[in-house]
């Protein structure tokens, strides 16, 4: 199996998340996932631009107004207490210093972190139909678009808990071969290694990003390899289906063909088929090839980042 760095990855998270009592109110949004599960595999880095910009705790809370395209963050009480351009500010300071983070989990709603649909007002105070993302987000993130960044909220749901820390494994593996010097060879390998996990979520990006390297010809890996890492990270962002990793899974099996007996490709075929029908979880059929393939070791599947893209005991496919 594809060997983790000994390194955890580097994640910013809005600092509430972890428990910090900065919220305009004095309070905290601690996040039992961040703080007590996923503390354990990633070296999180806690951060608050309200705080950071010198808004006080408590303090009078900030809203959204005007057009969602381009919002102020201004104070609920005095409006003319507009923090929209310290928070710019300081999210292009941050998005400088942490230039080595993996990923980033953001409060959601928040008028300052928040992604997506977070309120926008009129400045009468009626709400304005639609959302925004919240001044720091929106600037930090212009600065990383590849970097993977969530909504804690949303980690809630299993499927986007396994597609964010996937994304975040492979942006930190991109990482790693940086560093050591990007050649030719070094990203045809990476490619390789990410044949099956790309297959699952995105197909077709599959075939575009193999025809990318395929006529590389003597184009400097310098140029190519950032074309490819946003190709990959979009095609990442694409969340795997039943129907996708049925594929893979089948794809996988093929390599078993002439080392198991007709009795065991029965067994597999049926534990793929009742995955595909809702019945089992994705880790029932994938041990059950990881047991085979350590039986009749196969160099090219072993290098696969798709039998293990997260550390194990995260258990992130046990419930997708």
């Amino acid at each position: 199996m594809p060997a983790q760095s000994t390194t955890p990855p580097k994640i910013a998270i809005s600092a509430c998340l972890m428990g910090a009592e900065v919220r305009y109110n004095g309070g905290h949004k601690t996040s039992r996932l961040c703080s007590h599960i996923l503390s354990d595999y990633f070296d999180f880095v806690p951060v608050c631009p309200e705080v950071a910009i010198g808004l006080g705790i408590p303090r009078e809370p900030i809203r959204l107004v005007g057009n969602p395209e381009h919002p102020q963050a201004v104070g609920t009480v005095n409006p003319e207490n507009n923090v929209t351009r310290p928070l710019a500010e300081y999210a292009r300071k941050m998005a400088l210093e942490l230039g080595d983070i993996c990923g980033y989990i953001f409060m959601q709603k928040s008028p300052s972190c928040g992604l997506e649909r977070v309120k926008v007002y009129h400045a009468n105070g009626a709400p304005v139909d639609g959302g925004s993302r919240g001044i720091y987000a929106r600037t930090f993130c212009a600065l990383h678009p590849d970097l993977p960044v969530e909504e804690e909220g949303r980690l809630n749901d299993p499927v986007l808990r396994e597609n964010f820390l996937t994304r975040v494994f492979a942006y930190s593996a991109w990482q790693q071969l940086l560093q050591t010097g990007l050649t030719r060879r070094g990203l045809t390998d990476f490619h390789s290694r990410y044949k099956y996990l790309l297959m699952a979520h995105n197909p077709v990006q599959y075939k575009t990003l193999g025809n990318l390297l395929g006529n590389m010809g003597r184009t400097a890996p310098e140029v190519i390899g950032p074309r490819y890492f946003s190709e990959l990270m979009a095609a990442l962002k694409k969340c795997a289906t039943r129907r996708t990793h049925t594929n893979v899974l089948q794809h996988l099996s093929g390599y078993l063909k002439q080392a198991i007996s007709t009795e065991d490709k029965q067994e597999v075929q049926h534990v793929i088929s009742q995955y595909r029908h809702g019945i089992v979880p994705l880790v029932v059929p994938l041990t059950l090839l990881k047991h085979y393939f350590r039986q009749h070791p196969d160099p090219y599947i072993a290098q696969q980042v798709y039998l293990q893209p997260h550390p194990e005991n995260l258990s992130l496919r046990n419930a997708i």
